[in-house]
């Protein structure tokens, strides 16, 4: 016993030289609360993370291109890992805590669906229509840890990790992050405020210093990498990329994670929040504007989406039917209703089963069942 509390105090050394502005291991909260071990509750966190099934399932999730015969195309688990890595150098230099910033950015995209952001358009367009709530990947990832892994009993993460995925949002690029202070209840708010309104989550910003840098890292880590992968399927040419971004943030990847990074931190040190330069800012702002017009609208052909649409539409109708009519032998009762528990079944409508279901899907099992059911 004498040595466990020893490797207790061990695991907590690192806090002794964190930044009066980052976030403890004692200031962590929990919905519902257990026994801790020896390791620190952030720490936990990114086991229970790591060890979950939706985590399994990054590995074969689409980061931008979906079906593509390549094996250097990144997928979401090289997304997450990128993610986590940069967020943990800003952290590391800025005297933030590292435990917290690997569970929020290893957990960040758990909610991510099939074929990726357009799966979650498609998936959107159902739940508005069924539910009349909004879909968003980095709420479903909420969900997912809160209510459905585990069998549906959930892994009882901090909040500030959940804040930190519920806050992530990638897409929306400022010069300055700064922390919204919150509590449990504020935390919860937000979440169930944002089925019903987009627009107010478009306000909402991480409760920690933690929470801002993950949302800066994941900017950073897709914006170079997406452009690689673009050059590598032969999308465009490195040469197409504009001079006047290049001449601040580089042409490659390397250049790109590693010139925001730096003026990162040269202009976050010792400060309350996560700050870049105009410069810097501007060049960034322009690239992924770049980016967009160029790989993420090109990323799938109109044809391919109204067919994935369709076929979304239909499993969806499949499995709801599926449930009404009890058939346990169906695939969304063999790999995922059999195994959860009554509070789940007991608390979820039928057509949340379905939608949970299909956001967990991979793409390869998600390609399988549209073309199963392609002309029934």
């Amino acid at each position: 016993m004498k040595n466990m509390d020893q490797a207790k105090n061990n695991f907590l050394l690192v806090e002794e030289n964190l930044s009066c502005y980052a976030t403890k291991s004692s200031d962590a909260i929990r919905l519902i609360g257990f026994l801790e071990d020896i390791r620190p509750s952030f720490f936990h966190d990114i086991d229970r993370i790591i060890h979950s099934l939706s985590y399994t399932r990054y590995a074969d999730k689409t980061q931008v291109y979906s079906f593509k015969e390549n094996d250097h195309i990144s997928k979401r688990i090289i997304h997450v890992q990128l993610v986590s890595k940069i967020a943990r150098t800003i952290g590391r230099a800025l005297r933030l805590n590292c435990d917290l910033i690997e569970a929020i950015s290893l957990g960040h995209d758990i909610g991510h669906t099939p074929l990726g952001h357009a799966g979650e358009a498609l998936l959107n367009e159902i739940s508005l229509r069924e539910l009349n709530e909004n879909f968003m990947h980095n709420i479903q990832g909420v969900r997912y840890y809160m209510d459905v892994e585990n069998n549906g009993e959930g892994l009882d993460l901090c909040i500030q990790t959940l804040d930190g995925i519920m806050c992530h949002n990638g897409e929306m690029l400022s010069n300055k992050y700064e922390v919204m202070k919150k509590d449990k209840d504020e935390f919860l708010r937000e979440y169930k405020e944002s089925y019903t309104d987009r627009e107010s989550f478009k306000k909402y910003r991480p409760m920690t210093l933690e929470g801002c840098v993950v949302r800066i890292s994941d900017i950073i880590a897709y914006i170079g990498r997406d452009i690689e992968d673009a050059i590598n399927l032969g999308r465009f040419n490195r040469s197409d990329l504009p001079r006047e971004i290049v001449k601040v943030l580089g042409n490659n990847n390397k250049d790109i994670v590693n010139n925001v990074i730096v003026d990162i931190i040269e202009n976050s040190m010792n400060k309350n929040y996560i700050m870049m330069s105009q410069d810097v800012y501007k060049a960034l702002f322009a690239l992924k504007k770049f980016n967009y017009e160029n790989i993420y609208d090109k990323s799938m052909s109109r044809e391919d989406y109204e067919y994935y649409r369709r076929g979304m539409n239909k499993i969806f109708n499949i499995y709801l039917e599926c449930i009404k009519n009890k058939e346990k032998d169906s695939l969304i009762y063999e790999i995922f209703l059999n195994q959860q528990s009554s509070k789940y079944m007991e608390s979820t409508s039928d057509k949340r089963m379905v939608i949970d279901f299909i956001a967990g899907m991979t793409d390869d099992l998600f390609l399988h069942e549209v073309k199963k059911y392609e002309n029934a």
